[in-house]
């Protein structure tokens, strides 16, 4: 069945492909096609994956479509992935149903449908394959469907180069995962993945180790391979932001939970990197993602914030592997993937009806979308919840992750070593201050966005996103909040998942009673997301309903006072808050991250005829530094391009030097042939 499933989901990809590619977008009535062939494929894949999460041994096909034994292979932490990613695949295939309608004109290209569907159908190869040539070959089609769908509408001068930086980032990806390969392949004698379980500690086990954290770091976003996601994201389409974001990227921490399952111990000094280098990575996104004006580069900054939070969890794991200790192994697989979902359901939501808002408006600047997702009413809820959730706010599934992480992370404790306590400290301090600046970041955003007064006074509501579209924002904003509700099931069916790491029972401590949630630990702390959800409306209602009696009625009187020039409500024109001025404290608070520097110059003079002095205007500009590509990536270019300006000079050479750098190439290799012998 498993495989059935399978191939009818890769069949409809297939032949959505194949429409786009053979029609266009010059037939405007068979548009649509390739994204409805997508929505079946997806909602296949849903079925495959809940199969395979429910079955003890849901068993694996001999041959695929002809690419031999041993191709493929289904268990529970397979289910589990493809039950999120192809969740996300429904809605966001609905919404580009809505999208690419035919009155619509948002597609001018052929190209991102069959990068959409290249995109979903080698997600879910990667996540099924079994051999290493498989895993490979889906993983550089998903780098393929990178570059199609970040190149496709060329209507931006950076396109080019967010395009060649996100295939740049994924070459690398690649690389790292095909020498890992090859290294275990040939300590094995055996392209199967299940067989690398073989491979004993040592040298080659820790190289290994090194090159599987590059290989998926590179594509989740890990610090320092995350400066392809800020501009990446944006260059887009539409909708195919929240393919990548919340769907292509997950697949990278699947392969990071699958190589747990494979490699077992990493090394101990790998792990203390990986806690502080996550906690890092997390602190950088959400603080660049506080100052950008533009709305499209703050949800892709907080995609790296999410993978530092994320990765930090995966690293709490990997102590629990090293230091024995089978519950901080769930503990922190746990956190994990209750982030990666949260981050997958937000970021599409945000990433999704941010398409409908530009679209609306022309723009992602904030000051110029200012109170539009108001009036987009259907865009503007799915915007909100993924918002909430992303600040980790109460009752979202977001707040109930990153309690999970920092629980996690609090175990410091139990741990015998001091570098690991050490680890975990630094790990939860960056990851405390994270939450706290996340916060800040997206309740801005949302200030702006939704409470802000708009500029404009055409009233945008209705069919903003179609009857279909709506129902894809729906399932992307429910899943925000229901998921928070009803976290005790999710936990059972992601402790299913995880079984091939960890135990269902170990996982499963995490449920002190049906509805209350603790971290794996007895007697640490607990939580109840369930009556959280209940309380706090109710909380609310009280205080209203006190405030109103109290106050005889007077609460909801209107009083009409001067307006106090704090920029708050009833100030507008210039000295309305910008998105600018509300990250303005954040430059100066974190400068020494953002490397913030200001300039003030002088305008212009004015002369008045009055007893008042001559009056000085001055511009003040305020910038910040991307420390990683500016300190790393800009030197680095800087020596390839000298490197192959001399390589080029080379090339022009007589017959004679050719000889003599092959003479010595020559010498060089029988030297080193000897010398290893």
């Amino acid at each position: 069945m498993s495989s059935s499933l399978l191939a009818y989901g890769l069949i409809c990809f297939a032949t959505g492909i194949l429409v786009d590619l053979a029609l266009g977008v010059k037939v405007a009535k068979t548009r649509q096609i390739p994204y409805l062939l997508g929505l079946v494929g997806s909602v296949l894949l849903v079925a495959l994956g809940v199969y395979d999460t429910t079955t003890k041994s849901p068993g694996a096909p001999p041959y695929f479509f002809g690419l031999g034994r041993g191709t493929l292979s289904f268990d529970s932490l397979t289910g589990l992935f493809l039950t999120l990613l192809f969740t996300i695949a429904v809605a966001v295939s609905l919404s580009f149903w809505s999208w690419a309608k035919p009155d619509g004109g948002r597609v001018h290209r052929r190209g991102t449908a069959s990068g959409y569907l290249l995109l979903l159908g080698s997600a879910a190869v990667t996540t099924c394959a079994a051999n290493a040539f498989t895993f490979l070959f889906a993983w550089e089609m998903l780098t393929v469907a990178f570059y199609m769908l970040t190149s496709v509408t060329r209507s931006r001068l950076d396109q080019p180069a967010a395009a060649w930086a996100t295939v740049g980032i994924g070459k690398v990806s690649g690389a790292s995962l095909l020498l890992a390969f090859l290294l275990l392949a040939g300590r094995t004698q055996s392209m199967t993945m299940a067989s690398w379980h073989n491979v004993g500690p040592g040298a080659l086990h820790d190289i290994v180790w090194v090159l599987v954290v590059i290989g998926f770091g590179g594509k989740v976003g890990l610090i320092p391979f995350q400066v392809w996601i800020p501009i990446g994201y944006p260059a887009a389409p539409g909708p195919a932001r929240a393919a990548m974001a919340g769907i292509a990227v997950n697949v990278g921490f699947y392969g990071l939970w699958r190589f747990l399952a494979i490699l077992g111990r990493p090394p101990v000094w790998l792990v203390i990197s990986l806690l502080v280098l996550g906690g890092f990575t997390a602190v950088l996104g959400v603080t660049f993602a506080g100052v950008q004006s533009r709305l499209g580069r703050v949800i892709a900054y907080s995609s790296i914030e999410n993978t530092g939070l994320i990765v930090t969890a995966y690293a709490v794991a990997l102590t629990g592997v090293v230091a024995g200790s089978k519950a901080l192994v769930a503990v922190g697989l746990l956190a994990g993937t209750l982030q990666v979902i949260s981050h997958a359901f937000a970021k599409s939501a945000m990433f999704v009806s941010m398409a409908n808002i530009e679209a609306a408006t022309g723009t992602d600047d904030l000051d110029e979308i200012r109170g539009e997702g108001r009036k987009l009413r259907w865009s503007g809820a799915a915007f909100s919840a993924g918002a909430l959730t992303l600040a980790g706010l109460p009752p979202t599934i977001g707040f109930v992750s990153e309690w999970f992480i920092l629980e996690a992370l609090m175990q410091q404790f139990r741990l015998p070593g001091l570098a690991l306590r050490l680890g975990l400290a630094a790990a939860g301090a960056l990851v405390a201050l994270t939450t706290g600046l996340s916060a800040l970041a997206f309740l801005r955003v949302l200030g702006l966005t939704i409470f802000g007064r708009s500029r404009t006074t055409d009233a945008k509501v209705g069919n903003e996103a179609g009857p279909w579209g709506k129902i894809g924002l729906v399932i992307l904003g429910t899943c925000c909040l229901g998921l928070a509700a009803v976290s005790p099931l999710e936990i059972r069916y992601i402790a299913r998942g995880l079984s091939p790491i960890v135990s269902t029972h170990t996982t499963l401590g995490a449920l002190k009673s049906p509805w209350i949630l603790q971290p794996v630990f007895q007697g640490f702390s607990i939580l109840s997301p369930s009556w959280l959800l209940i309380v706090m409306p109710s909380t609310f209602l009280a205080v209203f309903i006190a405030a109103m009696v109290l106050s005889n009625g007077r609460y909801l009187k209107i009083r009409r006072v001067p307006a106090w020039h704090s920029a708050s409500v009833g100030v507008s024109g210039p000295a309305e808050y910008s998105s600018f001025g509300f990250a303005n404290p954040l430059r100066r608070v974190l400068g020494s991250i953002l490397g913030t520097s200001q300039v003030t110059t002088p305008l212009a003079q004015e002369s008045e005829v009055s007893a008042y002095p001559t009056t000085a205007h001055l511009e003040t500009r305020t910038s910040v530094v991307e420390p990683i590509e500016s300190y790393l990536y800009r030197p680095a270019r800087k020596s390839i391009l000298l490197v192959a300006l001399a390589a080029k000079r080379l090339q022009s050479g007589r017959l004679n030097f050719y000889v003599a750098y092959m003479l010595f190439a020559l010498l060089l290799a029988l030297v080193l042939t000897a010398a290893l012998r």
